[in-house]
Formats: C-alpha cells, structure tokens, sequence
C-alpha cells in the first residue's frame, strides 16, 4: 500500500501532537521533586512509627507549604498549615488564611514540623483515619477532608493529584525496599509454603505483618534531652518579650495561650500566676496583659486620679495601670459588684489625700 506524502505529513504532526501533550502532562516540578527526596525518609519513619501513610504526608507537606517554599514554611518552619490551639506552648506566626491575622504555630527547624503532624493526627477527631488501610491514600485524604483538616471543598483531590503525579504510593516500597502490591499478588515472600494463613496475608493487602518485621530491625529513635527550665523561659520569651508597666514586668497574651500553658512554660504555678492577675476564675484574651509578679498597690503620683469611660471595666483598667484590684476598690469604697463602669468618671488610683 502506498502512502501519500500528504498522509506522511499528517502522521508526523499527530505523533508530534502526541508528543508535546506527554511532555506537558508528564513534566515534574523539580522543586517538587527536591522536596519529596528530602523528606521521604521522614515520610516513611512516620508510617512506620504513626501508621500515616507516606504519600499523604508527602502530599500535604508539598501542598501546604508549596514544597518549602510558602512564607509559613519560610518564616515560622510549618509545612502542614497547623494552627496554634489552646495546648500549643511554642511560639506563634499571625498570618492571613481563612480570616486575618489568624495564628500558626512556629517551630525550631521543619523537623519539629512534621514530628507535630504525626502527633497532630493523633487526636481523636482524627481516629477515623486509622480505620483506612495505610495503601488506600484516596480514602485517607477524603477523610482528611472530613475530619475537617482543611476547609478547602477540593482539598482530598490536589492531595491524590499530587500523589498519583509524582508517584507517592511508591515511596514506602522504594524507601524500604518492602515488595510493591503486585509483587505480592505472585508470591508471599513470608511462607515458603504458601498455607492458607500467608494468601489470606497477600490478598488482603495488609502490611502488618511487614511492617512489624521492619520496626523490629528498625534501630530506637536517638534520645532528645527536654529543654531545661531555664532554657524553656528563654524560648518563650523569643515570642513574648518581657516590657515594663509601673514598675512591673509583663507580657502580652497572644492567640492560643492560656495562663496554664504559660505558667508551665515559666515554671510558676497556674494559681500563682492568676493571682499576680486578679485572674482567679477569668479567662485569658488575645492582648491581655499579663505580669510575672504582683502588681503595684498603687499607680505613681500624677495617676492619682484617672478617667475612666462606659463599657471598661475595674480589672481592665487595673491591668493596663498595673495595680492590684482590691487596693482600688479600697481607694474608692467601691462595692464587690463594681466590675463595669457605666458613665465617664474619676477613680483614685492611689491612697486620697486627706480633706
């Protein structure tokens, strides 16, 4: 059969048309690539240690912190997006997401980052996720999206994109050398006899026994020595510089801290340090002052007298003066109900002169 030079010309430009179409779907992002050769051993210590599939936390560390490169892996270390909670005693990185302003947690180097993912995934809102065999990474991340891990209605499928582009279902087997799903279809590399225990192993798809295999060679963890009390303080004030108010030292409460969480981190009791706040029974609030001693029983002379406006309240206004409660309420004879002023008006801050 011949074939025409027109026919020729067209074959050409479909294979290069084919072509060109393979190399755009199949072109890598090498950033991407470095990425995921630096953290994949990491990766599978944490499937090994957690039962977190490797190729979802590889999938998360590139899409939260665009392969290291976001301004939250950057400046504060978080390659998972984890925002600070209640709990949190390290320091903290305010940064526009969901809402302004909002607060992520800051870690020493981006190891501490994923050390904090595994453990962040402990937590029983996550429990489900344990239920999902370790090599179906599609459930995993559709249950990551449900347990309400990111608020992002399209977040399962970037996470499976990522994973089935660059190959990450693999990345165990590779680190390990452990037998892909196929290989083990063929044989069971644990029975030489091939009993019914060992099919039933390979045709389920379980790695258990495997991985038990594998943690049983695998040598401990090194052991890290937990900071000191004093090296503990000096980290926290890295986040919460100490200033002075009426002679007093004291901080400013950020979004996640408690005055438990701070008192541990100071090593004081949380009673200890409530009552250098008239704290006993409150709440703390992102701005609020907190001291690290009792506060003045009075404020300096030229605050005999201080204006104070509806809507602020005694404990407020002690706390921004740095001067205890109960010495106010005495200057003033105010009654134990005097929390919240309701007109514009002058207070002594200090003993009154006598008439």
């Amino acid at each position: 059969m011949q074939i025409s030079l027109r026919q020729t010309l067209f074959g050409v430009l479909v294979l290069m048309g084919a072509v060109a179409v393979w190399a755009a779907d199949g072109k890598r992002n090498p950033a991407y690539e470095a990425y995921i050769a630096q953290w994949q051993d990491v990766a599978v210590q944490q499937q090994q240690d957690f039962g977190i599939p490797a190729a979802i936390t590889l999938a998360q560390g590139l899409l939260e912190s665009s392969a290291g490169k976001s301004e939250l892996a950057q400046n504060a270390h978080n390659h998972f997006g984890i925002k600070c909670t209640s709990d949190w005693l390290g320091g903290s990185y305010y940064y526009d997401d969901d809402r302004r302003g909002e607060c992520f947690r800051v870690y020493a180097d981006p190891i501490e980052s994923y050390n904090d993912h595994a453990l962040f995934l402990q937590r029983s809102r996550y429990k489900t996720l344990y239920d999902i065999p370790v090599t179906d990474y599609k459930r995993w991340a559709q249950r990551l999206r449900e347990c309400g891990y990111a608020t992002d209605p399209l977040y399962a499928q970037k996470l499976v994109r990522i994973i089935e582009d660059y190959g990450l279902s693999e990345v165990y087997a590779a680190v390990t050398g452990a037998p892909t799903e196929e290989a083990e279809g063929k044989a069971d590399p644990f029975s030489e006899s091939g009993s019914d225990e060992s099919r039933a192993v390979s045709q389920s798809g379980t790695r258990l026994v495997r991985d038990t295999i594998t943690l049983g060679r695998r040598s401990e963890t090194a052991y890290v020595a937990p900071l000191s009390a004093s090296q503990e303080k000096e980290r926290f004030y890295l986040t919460h510089p100490k200033m002075k108010n009426n002679g007093r030292t004291y901080i400013v409460a950020m979004e996640g801290d408690t005055y438990a969480n701070i008192a541990f981190r100071l090593n004081i009791r949380e009673r200890t340090l409530r009552v250098f706040n008239d704290a006993l029974g409150r709440e703390l609030q992102p701005g609020d002052y907190v001291y690290l001693f009792f506060k003045r029983g009075q404020a300096p002379k030229e605050k005999t007298l201080l204006w104070v406006h509806p809507g602020e309240s005694l404990w407020q206004v002690c706390q921004r003066e740095g001067v205890r409660v109960e010495k106010v309420r005495k200057y003033n004879e105010f009654a134990p109900t005097v929390d919240v002023f309701r007109t514009r008006q002058s207070i002594y801050m200090r003993k009154p002169p006598k008439e």
